[in-house]
């Protein structure tokens, strides 16, 4: 889509209730599904509904927002975004491959193509609402709310904008048509990367003064709080202060992240790491989520990640590189030859948040046993389905939920929530900006915990119990502890792709093979060989940043600066 169709036009709300009246044919038909502008602001229940489907987007790419349409970020698809990073690679590409390949070009961004579109224009309708609001009749506190989600979701979109291209074009409240001057350089300009993140966290400020702590809808954590947009500002602030943006501070950011943690209304899920990713039920730890339901199920995860020979597509295959750097459940790394570590029996003793994420040759499963080893493991290329064989010799574990049906799962699975934002990812942001600021055992003003005490209560989850830090360590080995730390535990979250970046280490890790496993049994004797699972992966400076898609460029006259190097 070109911008001119994304940002500026008349007719573009037409994927929301809304129905405008530009270029009517001569027979002025007009749609029954749809309404007219003058009933969306003067309607607070039609209104109010406008706003809650600001939520999601529109569908822009084939295989997008699979049986609904897509929120923010990937979430859950048939390729999640993990699989453009050294956590996965997807089984049959779906526009992935590509990326993992250092083949991106502003002609051909796969799977990555829609960001800008669909945040320009969801940033728009957020405009023409904040510019309605005023004249809908309703009660100044439901204003005052209907306002700060407004403000949130906007800048949720331009969060999205500024991680992936760097500086923008901020809009501010304008809501442009085709009638207006395009020619104007102004509305192409792109601010640089800290005036983008300081109007977003600015935006974010204003919405968490206007937001409940507390949201009494029927979908509490589907819709913006305080705690959400505070959430936001924390992660944005930690991006702000790292060594790609170097557009912030780390004590600025540590106090963002404070922030959240001093509502005291959040905590760290205690009933089991994999559980907490199938309901949003009875959870402290979620701050922000999609939730689905049964009339709006997204992507049947088990049939789309299973195993072969269960009847699954084996979509989203964790790659070695991520399974070597699990530690042992002593704490210490596969690489420590005090570990414990046998590669001979390499699963064994593991962190426990391995076993929960990822099913290996061995592990327990519906009922049976993952068989990856050739000859003959009903999981490897020698089982039923071969064409769904695991190029890496690892299927998917985590999200997945066994109560639901693999086989012939079509509207009885598919209701996990995915969790935009939730509390351990907040103490991760703390532990590394307060690390970063203050060093590991400081407590900052204001703040109730050290950098090394937030990871901990991370590390202390029950089911997980890893050992605790000590005190003492530097705050070289803290940094190691977070980066760690995030590795793990928000592995196959969306979090990879940016970390990497913003710590400026994408060089070396996306530039490391993609790699698997091949098991060979001889009798009951198992021999484990390294192998590149994806070939020719690469990773080049300009990918820090992606690309501006060259629509959006021959849309603007060449008006709009592209990214360095594409």
């Amino acid at each position: 889509m070109q911008i001119k169709s994304i940002i500026y036009s008349a007719c573009l709300l037409a994927t929301s209730a809304l129905y405008t009246s530009c270029n009517r044919d001569l027979l002025d038909v007009r749609p029954t599904d749809k309404f007219e502008q003058s009933v969306l602001l003067s309607d607070s229940l039609v209104f109010e509904a406008y706003v809650r489907n600001r939520y999601i987007g529109a569908r822009l790419q084939d295989k997008e927002g699979d049986g609904t349409d897509p929120g923010f970020g990937r979430g859950f698809e048939y390729s999640l975004w993990s699989s453009i990073t050294d956590e996965s690679i997807y089984n049959n590409d779906d526009n992935t491959w590509l990326i993992q390949k250092g083949l991106l070009a502003p002609e051909n961004l796969g799977m990555a193509a829609t960001i800008w579109p669909r945040s320009y224009r969801s940033i728009r309708e957020c405009n023409f609402a904040l510019n309605g609001l005023p004249q809908l009749t309703i009660s100044e506190p439901h204003r005052q709310w209907l306002k700060g989600e407004l403000q949130f979701i906007r800048a949720f979109r331009y969060h999205d904008l500024i991680r992936n291209y760097g500086g923008v074009v901020l809009m501010g409240d304008k809501v442009l048509e085709l009638s207006d001057n395009l020619q104007n350089d102004s509305l192409f300009t792109r601010a640089t990367l800290k005036e983008s993140l300081d109007y977003t966290i600015a935006q974010l400020d204003q919405a968490a003064a206007l937001l409940p702590e507390n949201n009494s809808t029927a979908w509490p954590m589907g819709r913006a709080t305080k705690g959400a947009a505070l959430a936001l500002k924390a992660r944005l602030a930690l991006y702000a202060a790292s060594p790609l943006y170097n557009a912030g501070t780390w004590a600025d950011a540590a106090t963002a992240a404070a922030a959240v943690i001093s509502l005291n209304k959040y905590s760290i899920y205690q009933g089991g790491y994999d559980k907490m990713f199938l309901s949003a039920d009875n959870n402290p730890e979620i701050i922000f989520a999609r939730l689905y339901t049964r009339n709006a199920n997204h992507v049947h995860l088990e049939i789309a990640n299973g195993p072969n020979s269960y009847g699954g597509w084996g979509g989203n295959l964790p790659l070695q590189n991520l399974v070597d750097d699990y530690a042992m459940a002593n704490g210490r790394p596969i690489t420590d030859g005090t570990s414990g570590y046998d590669a001979n029996n390499p699963y064994v003793g593991r962190d426990p948040r391995f076993y929960y994420t990822v099913l290996y040759n061995g592990a327990s499963y519906r009922g049976s046993t993952i068989e990856t080893f050739t000859p003959g493991g009903k999981d490897s290329k020698d089982g039923p389905d071969n064409w769904n064989t695991s190029k890496t010799g690892y299927y998917l574990r985590k999200f997945m939920n066994d109560a639901y049906p693999l086989q012939n799962p079509w509207g009885n699975a598919g209701f996990q929530p995915w969790i935009y934002m939730r509390y351990a990812e907040v103490l991760l942001n703390y532990a590394e900006a307060a690390n970063e600021a203050y060093g590991p055992d400081v407590v900052p003003t204001g703040a109730t915990m050290s950098a090394r005490a937030a990871l901990n209560a991370v590390r202390a989850r029950t089911g997980v119990n890893m050992p605790a830090l000590a005190a003492g360590i530097g705050q070289a080995q803290l940094r190691d502890a977070v980066r760690y730390e995030r590795r793990v535990e928000l592995a196959f979250e969306e979090f990879r792709f940016y970390d990497v970046r913003r710590w400026m280490i994408a060089d070396v890790t996306e530039n490391r093979p993609a790699n698997g496993i091949t098991i060979n049994r001889t009798g009951s004797t198992f021999t484990y060989t390294t192998k590149v699972a994806l070939d020719g992966r690469r990773f080049e400076p300009k990918h820090y940043w992606l690309p501006i898609p060259r629509a959006e460029i021959l849309a603007s006259s060449n008006k709009l600066q592209q990214n360095k190097d594409y």
